[in-house]
C-alpha cells in the first residue's frame, strides 16, 4: 500500500506546556492546537503569562514541561535559529548603525548568503512593507510606522513557518495603530503562515484574530474566536476582561449579560452615575440596587431620545434570554 505524503499544511500544536521559576508558576499546562494558517492572538493582562509562552515557542525561554511540535516535528529543545519561527519584539530591536537595508537583510548575511542575493531578497521583502524607498535610511530617520515596517520584513525574511509579535503595536498613537493592524492582518493572509500576537488590547484581538486564548495568571480561561469570545464568555474573568457585559448574580448563580441588552426605561429606582459619550454610543453608568453598578450601552440616537443626565433615576430591564449562565 503506497505511503500518503505528510501534510505540510502549516500547524502548530503546544502539549501541555508549562513554564515555571522557581516556585513562581508563569504558564501552566497549555494545549493548542492550529491546523492550517491562522491569526492567534494572546489575550490578558500584564503578568497573566502570556509573553513567557509566546518565548517558549520562539525557544527564548527554557520550557519547564510539554511539548512545542511544528508540522509534526517536536522543536521543544531546539535553539531559536533553528526553529521555523520568527520573533518581531515589543521595541523592534533594530540595529542604528545599519540601514534600512542592513537591518533587514542582517539575518541572510548570519547565515552567509552573498550580499547580492542578500540585498535582493531584503528590497524585495522592502517592497513588501511599502519600504523600498527608504532602504538607504537609518532606523533614527524613520516614523515609529516605519519602524515597525523594518522590524516586520527583518522578521519575515527567513520566511518563517510562524511569525511571533510581542505586542508590537503598543507603541504607536491610536490613529497609527489602527492602521497598521489592517496591515498585519492583510500580510497573514497574504503570506498564508500562521501569527502568535501578544496583546493585553481587547480591541486589538478583537479585530485581528481568527483566535483568541484569554489568559488569566498563567492559564488559558478560553479559546475560540473573537465572536465565541465575546457572544459566549465562560466565566467572570473572561466576561470582565473582554468588555461588554455586566457580570450579575441572580440567587447563587452568576450570569453575564451584554451592556447593549440592557434596556433603560425612566424614572426608576436606579440612579445614573456617570455618562461617557464614545461618538456613535454612549456607555450609562447606573447603580445596581446591591451598592455596585450596572453598565449600559445606548446608541447616540437612544441616548439624544432619552436626554439622560447624571443624577437621573432610571429603571432596568432586559431580556432572560439575553442571561448567559458563567461557570464561575
Amino acid at each position: 500500500m503506497p505511503v500518503s505524503a505528510p501534510d505540510i499544511t502549516t500547524s502548530l500544536e503546544l502539549l501541555g506546556l508549562h513554564k515555571a521559576y522557581g516556585q513562581t508558576v508563569a504558564v501552566k499546562r497549555v494545549d493548542l492546537k492550529i491546523d492550517a494558517p491562522a491569526y492567534c492572538c494572546l489575550l490578558g493582562p500584564s503578568g497573566c503569562g502570556k509573553t513567557s509562552l509566546l518565548r517558549m515557542i520562539a525557544g527564548h525561554e527554557v520550557i519547564s514541561a510539554g511539548n512545542v511540535v511544528i508540522e509534526g516535528a517536536d522543536i521543544s529543545t531546539s535553539p531559536p535559529a533553528a526553529r521555523p519561527t520568527s520573533m518581531m519584539f515589543q521595541n523592534y530591536a533594530l540595529f542604528p548603525h545599519l540601514t534600512v537595508l542592513d537591518n533587514v537583510s542582517f539575518a541572510l548575511k548570519i547565515a552567509g548568503i552573498g550580499k547580492a542575493e542578500r540585498h535582493d531578497r531584503a528590497m524585495e521583502m522592502l517592497r513588501s512593507v511599502q519600504l523600498r524607498d527608504l532602504a538607504g535610511r537609518y532606523p533614527n530617520q524613520l516614523s515609529g510606522g516605519q519602524q515597525q515596517r523594518v522590524a516586520l520584513a527583518r522578521a519575515l525574511i527567513t520566511n518563517p513557518k510562524i511569525l511571533l509579535l510581542d505586542e508590537p503595536l503598543s507603541a504607536l498613537d491610536p490613529f497609527l495603530r489602527i492602521e497598521m493592524r489592517a496591515e498585519l492582518k492583510a500580510l497573514q493572509r497574504r503570506l498564508d503562515i500562521t501569527f502568535i500576537h501578544v496583546t493585553h488590547s481587547q480591541d486589538e484581538a478583537m479585530a485581528l484574530a481568527d483566535l483568541v486564548l484569554v489568559m488569566n495568571e498563567g492559564v488559558v480561561e478560553q479559546t475560540g474566536s473573537p465572536m465565541e469570545i465575546f457572544n459566549q464568555p465562560r466565566n467572570a474573568f473572561v466576561a470582565n476582561f473582554i468588555g461588554g457585559h455586566n457580570v450579575i448574580t441572580i440567587g447563587p448563580e452568576r450570569f453575564a449579560v451584554r451592556e447593549d441588552r440592557i434596556k433603560l426605561t425612566p424614572m426608576g429606582d436606579r440612579q445614573i452615575g456617570a455618562i461617557e459619550f464614545m461618538g456613535a454610543n454612549v456607555r450609562i453608568r447606573v447603580s445596581d440596587g446591591a451598592g455596585g453598578n450596572l453598565t449600559i450601552s445606548q446608541t447616540d440616537n437612544e441616548f439624544a431620545e432619552m436626554k439622560l443626565n447624571v443624577g437621573d433615576q432610571v429603571g432596568v430591564s432586559w431580556r432572560k434570554k439575553d442571561q448567559l449562565k458563567l461557570t464561575a
